[in-house]
């Protein structure tokens, strides 16, 4: 047989069919190799630093998905939006590149002890006694899905950052006209004089049968049902894999352990001491403070006589400066002034003036919750594989009917609109996440009946945890219109009258308006009116006071003094007048300036900072790979 083989292989027939394979494979399998060769690969680069398209594609993806959630799920991005969020995430990804090397360039360098005390600054990472605990700090990043080298990495580049910023921020102060501007626009009060028009004040006329049905045939779009679509759906989610997945109580009791720090809360005291170095100092501070000696008059002694009064509030026992005050604080009764104890800081006589309790939740308090975590971890692992067996079978042809029965699937049926609820007004009863839903009801509004079912991802809210899936079939489309007049005949009856309430409140209004523009006091107008007239309190811009109503504080602060405004509200008309404009002195309160200096400084710091970035970003001369950047979103 081998030996017939190779006398065939020497025919001439033999060596033109591998001639054209030989051609063929040059002209589409080393070409294709050739080229791929002659193509960059990288999607920017930063002097020594390529972003590669990995990294590009991540960041991308997770502003991305921001702004999927941001719209509500409803709405699919369009290619502009994708373009655009590309574009800032490749911006970012540029910048924090050139930060970095202006970093290496300056050899900023971040000694160990200070990324150590950064780490133990951490207060998510403390155990029950206040200090560092390392389960606690491996539950951190576990729940951060990070490694430990990639949390220092982190740390210590944002160490490096602070480095460079800090003293930007530090340099950065308002002019003082700037800061007597701010401080009285932020601090300017006024008051109104004003009247109230509510709307329910007006009694109007029953209207007849051809005035509503006027109104009906004039006001179509208030009374059109919107478009409908019956779909038939199976759902893959978390919620629906829950019957699936078996918890035990050794994981349970495992996974408490693993966090036992976050169920904790350490207790608090609150106490007044007064440390002296002399034994017979210490017994006279203790009988005058016994006898009634507030802790004003304390201080005052204590300090007279050389003494530290100290003040500590809602500590825990490792706040405190020496270990055996500590105990002493926590051993004394509330409110009673303790007898002189002796330590490595001197005699000490105290009073414990608050006590908050430690608290502890016990496993039973936080089962549930501990169980939902459990579930959530195990259902992200599950849900991948039965994604893929529920997308080969109906990649087979399998109907939705027709899917296993074990694969932990959801079904839901029913019309609902595009929003995702139902005829009724209420969200459809679908399982699985909101964002499920929305996506389904996009979904369903983009599709055509004969379309075959396919499996849909629908990324988690946060990015945080599982996915889900979701597969539909689209049964009939229930085309929006008007509603019979029988159907809302009571509703337009309703609005028949309501309309007729606005325009007598509205009519008042503006006949006020025009009397107080003519020269009438807005009071005596409202008088010859017969509505009541009152002066509101005085009010800031930031929140309005009691009696003054939200809508109308932006037109109040736009006033000049005495000067009216009309506007309307969901229930009300408003005439009211700037009857009192008070615009603070910064002279008279520099507590208040300085803190709106400190402010301003802070803003311009942040100002000085970004404006840095842009520096170093245009410095650094960017690449960009246009063509590989595009193919990110290319239809």
């Amino acid at each position: 047989m081998i030996t017939a083989f190779r006398r065939y292989l020497d025919t001439w027939l033999a060596r033109v069919l591998f001639g054209v394979l030989v051609v063929s494979f040059a002209a589409w399998g080393i070409g294709d190799m050739i080229r791929v060769f002659g193509t960059d690969t990288w999607a920017a680069k930063i002097g020594d630093r390529t972003i590669e398209p990995p990294e590009l594609q991540e960041a991308y993806q997770r502003q991305l998905n921001q702004v999927v959630r941001m719209l509500g799920g409803r709405i699919d991005p369009s290619p502009e939006m994708k373009r655009g969020v590309l574009d800032q995430a490749l911006d970012q990804l540029i910048s924090q590149a050139a930060l970095e090397q202006e970093l290496r360039r300056l050899h900023i360098v971040v000694p160990e002890a200070e990324l150590t005390r950064d780490l133990l600054a951490i207060p998510a990472f403390r155990g029950p006694d206040g200090k560092f605990n390392r389960q606690a700090f491996q539950s951190g990043l576990r729940n951060a899905n990070l490694s430990e080298a990639r949390f220092f990495e982190l740390l210590r580049s944002d160490a490096a950052q602070r480095q460079l910023v800090e003293p930007l921020r530090g340099a950065s102060l308002p002019p003082d006209a700037l800061t007597r501007a701010v401080f009285q626009f932020q601090n300017e009060t006024r008051a109104a004089g004003l009247v109230e028009l509510p709307l329910a004040a007006v009694t109007p006329p029953e209207p007849g049968p051809a005035a509503i049905q006027r109104w009906y045939d004039n006001h179509p779009d208030r009374y059109s049902r919107p478009e409908y679509r019956r779909i038939k759906a199976v759902v893959l989610a978390p919620q629906t894999l829950a019957s699936h997945i078996e918890i035990s109580e050794d994981e349970l009791r495992a996974a408490y352990d693993a966090r036992r720090a976050e169920y904790f809360t350490p207790e608090k005291r609150s106490a007044e001491i007064i440390i002296v170095q002399d034994e017979t100092k210490a017994k006279e501070f203790f009988a005058l403070w016994r006898g009634g000696a507030d802790w004003a008059a304390m201080q005052k002694l204590a300090n007279d006589a050389g003494a530290a009064p100290v003040a500590l509030t809602d500590a825990t026992k490792p706040e405190f400066p020496d270990a055996a005050l500590a105990d002493a604080v926590f051993a004394a009764p509330e409110a009673m002034v303790s007898e002189p104890r002796h330590s490595a800081l001197g005699w000490q006589v105290l009073r414990v003036t608050r006590i908050i309790p430690g608290t502890e939740k016990t496993l039973a308090d936080v089962a549930e919750q501990i169980r939902a975590g459990i579930m959530a971890e195990k259902a992200a692992d599950l849900i991948y594989q039965r994604a893929t067996k529920v997308e080969d079978a109906l990649a087979s042809g399998t109907s939705l009917e027709e899917l296993p029965a074990d694969l932990g699937l959801g079904a839901a049926a029913g019309s609902l609109d595009a929003q995702g609820n139902t005829m009724d007004g209420m969200p459809a009863p679908i399982p699985g996440p909101a964002e499920l839903r929305a996506a389904l009801a996009a979904a369903a509004f983009q599709a055509r009946p004969d379309d075959v079912p396919r499996l849909t991802e629908v990324p988690p809210a946060g990015n945080a945890g599982a996915p889900s899936y979701f597969a539909f079939t689209l049964e009939e489309i229930t085309p929006s219109g008007l509603k019979p007049f029988p159907e809302v005949a009571e509703m337009v009856k309703e609005d028949v009258m309501q309309d007729a309430q606005r325009r007598a409140q509205e009519e008042v209004a503006a006949k006020l308006l025009t009397a107080v523009q003519t020269g009438q006091s807005l009071e005596d107008a409202a008088t010859i009116a017969g509505v009541a007239y009152r002066r509101t309190d005085v009010t800031g811009r930031a929140e309005p006071a009691a009696g003054v109503p939200r809508e109308l504080l932006a037109p109040l602060f736009a006033l000049k003094l005495g000067e009216p405004t009309m506007l309307e509200t969901s229930q009300t008309f408003l005439v009211a007048v700037a009857a009192e404009i008070n615009r603070p002195d910064p002279k008279n309160d520099e507590a208040g300036t300085a803190r709106t200096r400190d402010a301003l400084a802070r803003e311009l710091g942040d100002d000085a900072a970004a404006s840095l970035a842009v520096a170093l970003r245009t410095r650094a001369q960017p690449r960009i790979n246009q063509k590989m950047v595009d193919s990110f979103v290319q239809p």
